[in-house]
């Protein structure tokens, strides 16, 4: 028989075990970590909605892609980092490229959706990023520090450090781009 959620409904089909059932006790650490993803694509958000058109299509000088572009490269390949880090969590093997194959990925990526559109972008912020603070905050200490062999990054990285490394660093490094280009 299925567990109940919180309201007393019966939790049918789902993939995971709702937070309130799990063994280990909801982590602070998770979130927070949830909250500063939140805090950072709500910004996100803010900014792609505040472009011009005119903004949307200025060049963020370290990516040579449009603005509007490099916001889809967040939105869809930084914010979808969350896959690796359920690769971590499950113990699986994380996939080996270099750098050379991941700038080229990117490259292939921003090709691909050169002419995106501001409401495609905020409609992969909202799901994916709703998706990713989902996730992340029903994370326990453990699975946080659960490890896996990132050969990119020179070895073990944990789940916690993937997120922030990927999503918050990384991405905030394009995110500042993208308002040096309007200049903001």
């Amino acid at each position: 028989m299925e567990p109940p959620d919180c309201n007393g409904n019966r939790v049918y089909g789902t993939n995971r075990t709702p937070a309130i059932y799990r063994e280990a006790p909801i982590s602070d650490r998770a979130k927070r970590l949830a909250e500063r993803l939140r805090a950072f694509n709500a910004d996100i958000m803010a900014f792609v909605e505040g472009c011009s058109e005119q903004d949307w299509k200025k060049a963020c000088q370290e990516e040579e892609w449009p603005v509007g572009v490099t916001a889809r490269h967040i939105a869809a390949g930084h914010f979808e980092a969350v896959d690796l880090a359920r690769m971590i969590v499950k113990g699986e093997n994380l996939p080996e490229f270099t750098m050379n194959q991941l700038v080229e990925m990117a490259n292939a990526h921003a090709r691909q959706h050169a002419a995106c559109t501001r409401d495609e972008v905020l409609g992969l912020l909202r799901r994916n990023g709703a998706a990713l603070v989902e996730y992340v905050a029903g994370l326990s200490d453990a699975e946080l520090d659960r490890t896996g062999h990132l050969a990119l990054a020179g070895g073990k990285m944990s789940a916690q450090q993937l997120v922030e490394a990927v999503i918050l660093s990384s991405g905030g490094e394009h995110f500042a781009s993208m308002k040096t280009a309007v200049g903001s």
